[in-house]
């Protein structure tokens, strides 16, 4: 029988939630397995890897073929990396105690690499917040300004139809006042001194006459 070592499917809908499991081939994807070795959960960042490494070795011992993404789960927790050093022990290339340094080694890089990312993400994180916060204050400024100037706009017009209400009556009772006077006085000038210069003949003609 052949056995491969894949991805089981499991979550919701657009959240996809894997198992991983040791598997006839011939099943299907999301149907019975042999044994649970793990679990994947990509919805993380990084992504979330639970695998038992021992079990997951021995089925490789055995002849399991893990699928690609599988192998790249696998390679990323060590197992592919623990199943060639067992193989350097059963060669008597090296001792148990050397293999096991040396995983134990590559784990703790591994691990000092992943906290070094979260780490990152964190800093990352919270440099979007800060921004995000920054930009949010902008704008609510930016909105209060534009609805006091738009209140200011809308009180202005009220102020300027009063004043141009209230200053024509003002301005013609200063027209009425200060033009009304002269052009009487000159009539009333012209009325009086008109019979005068036309009296005058009169008198002449009367007093020729008497010496005559």
């Amino acid at each position: 029988m052949s056995v491969k070592i894949r991805l089981q499917r499991h979550g919701k809908k657009q959240r996809p939630f894997y198992w991983i499991v040791a598997a006839d081939a011939r099943a299907k994807r999301d149907g019975k397995f042999l044994e649970k070795l793990g679990t994947y959960n990509p919805n993380t960042n990084p992504a979330t890897i639970d695998l038992n490494l021992d079990q997951t070795v021995q089925w490789l011992h055995n002849g399991a073929q893990p699928t690609d993404t599988a192998r790249a789960i696998l390679s990323y927790k060590g197992a592919l990396l623990k199943h060639h050093l067992d193989g350097g022990i059963r060669k008597g290339a090296l001792t148990q105690e050397q293999a096991d340094a040396k995983l134990a080694a590559w784990i703790e890089e591994k691990a000092g690499k992943v906290d070094a990312k979260k780490d990152g993400l964190s800093k990352a994180q919270q440099a979007a917040k800060a921004k995000a916060l920054k930009a949010e204050v902008a704008a609510n400024e930016k909105r209060t300004n534009a609805a006091a100037e738009a209140l200011k706009a809308a009180e202005a017009p009220e102020v300027v139809e009063e004043e141009v209400a209230e200053t024509p009556a003002a301005e013609e009772v200063t027209e009425v006042v200060a033009e009304t006077p002269a052009e009487e006085v000159v009539a009333e000038v012209a009325v009086e001194e008109t019979p005068a210069v036309e009296e005058a003949p009169a008198a002449e003609e009367a007093s020729e006459e008497t010496e005559a």
